[in-house]
């Protein structure tokens, strides 16, 4: 039971990395993406519909390509949304970010309904079966052990490199913390900004298709992707915005979140008589808690939030 324990933390830890990861690269343009969670909604729509149509006939290695590629594509496609209104309209953020979460399980459920019911139309459920060669994923037999996990851990290592040993990263930084002062040496803003916003898409477009692998058969789109987008911003700020924190907070609260998979499996925890709906609380409360004790020490890029206007210096 230890070990599934940890295989459900590494998976969950996995999924809030690459979502964090995601947010980071958007807040550290200076755009704030509050929109996570319909991103993660929308990527994990594309990559199961791509699960669902290429069945048992595609190899493996096809199916991980496709799959990511169009969970990256949709997710990119979705936070373009963000880029529009906030970038070039100027539109209030945590606004925008909203109404992202809100349109991306309504836009889901609905496709996915129609999709069902052009099948059958005695079924007009927004589930959608993708794991019909779900072990494709797995390249340990038996174990819940991720090819996602993989990608997690390649893209921590991709994004320290990228924001702390090159030209781009520096720039992107630079325009999260003093656009003005960046335009003043010939940084383009927009367009770090607008790359800070899609990259944040590719990786919540992963981090949703990566969550609705996590040990089910099938997922209803209603249900969202449980809050998941906003423990990821968690993770992010308690990470401090920096990719080797964001590992280990992801780990934390990954192991909290895989608490509720496997709490019967342990006779201490069975013998204490909670209910499953508190485990399921707690990375929640767990979030709160550690947010209320560290977020008045965190170090936000300094421009996060405010539109960039050219004139203004």
């Amino acid at each position: 039971m230890v070990v599934i324990l940890i295989q459900y933390t590494l998976l969950f830890a996995a999924v809030l990395s690459l979502v964090a990861l995601g947010g980071c690269f958007s807040e550290h343009s200076g755009v704030i993406n509050l929109g996570l969670e319909g991103i993660m909604v929308m990527g994990a729509l594309g990559g199961a519909l791509t699960f669902k149509f290429l069945g048992g006939d595609a190899s493996g290695f096809v199916t991980i390509i496709a799959v990511l590629f169009v969970s990256i594509a949709v997710g990119v496609a979705y936070s373009a949304l963000l880029g529009v209104a906030a970038i070039k309209l100027k539109a209030d953020q945590t606004l925008i970010g909203t109404a992202m979460n809100m349109l991306g399980t309504a836009a889901a459920t609905v496709i996915a309904k129609s999709i069902n019911l052009a099948e059958d139309s005695t079924k007009p459920s927004s589930e959608i079966a993708y794991i019909a060669g779900r072990k494709k994923f797995l390249f340990v037999e038996g174990y819940e052990f991720n090819w996602f996990m993989v990608i997690a851990v390649l893209a921590l290592v991709a994004a320290y490199v990228i924001l702390y040993k090159t030209r781009f990263g520096l720039r992107l930084m630079a325009c999260g913390e003093h656009p003005q002062a960046a335009d003043s040496v010939g940084i383009n803003v927009y367009k770090m900004r607008w790359a800070g916003v899609l990259i944040s898409g590719g990786l919540g477009g992963i981090g949703g298709i990566c969550y609705i692998t996590a040990g089910v058969s099938s997922w209803k789109f209603e249900v969202g992707v449980a809050g998941f987008g906003f423990l990821a911003l968690a993770v992010m700020i308690f990470g401090q915005w920096k990719p080797s924190r964001i590992a280990l907070a992801a780990l934390l609260f990954g192991f909290f979140r895989a608490l509720s998979n496997v709490n019967s499996g342990f006779e201490f925890l069975k013998n204490l008589n909670i209910p499953g709906g508190v485990y399921n609380m707690l990375p929640y409360v767990i979030s709160l808690i550690v947010l209320a004790f560290t977020s008045r020490h965190s170090r936000a890029p300094k421009a996060e939030g405010i539109p960039y206007d050219k004139g203004m210096r």
